[in-house]
């Protein structure tokens, strides 16, 4: 399973939404109704998954499903 589609189902399984309709343009609060609690949720399950530590920048730049990517990318190279 590539990172976006790890992406995807975490998020889909936070938010309750269907894994086809996650894009990654999606605006996570505003595209996809994450509240803070989600975001913070979203971001344990992704330090989780991919088993790193976001920084509170990294926490602070997650405001779409490819700014995720983004981060998760540049901690495994």
């Amino acid at each position: 399973m590539d990172t976006l589609e790890r992406i995807k189902k975490i998020i889909s399984e936070q938010l309750g939404c269907r894994e086809e309709d996650i894009k990654p343009e999606l605006s996570l609060e505003d595209d996809l109704g994450a509240d803070q609690l989600d975001l913070v949720e979203i971001e344990m399950a992704v330090e989780e998954a991919f088993e790193f530590g976001m920084t509170t920048e990294e926490e602070e730049s997650m405001k779409t499903v490819q700014d995720i990517i983004k981060i998760v990318e540049a901690h495994n190279k």
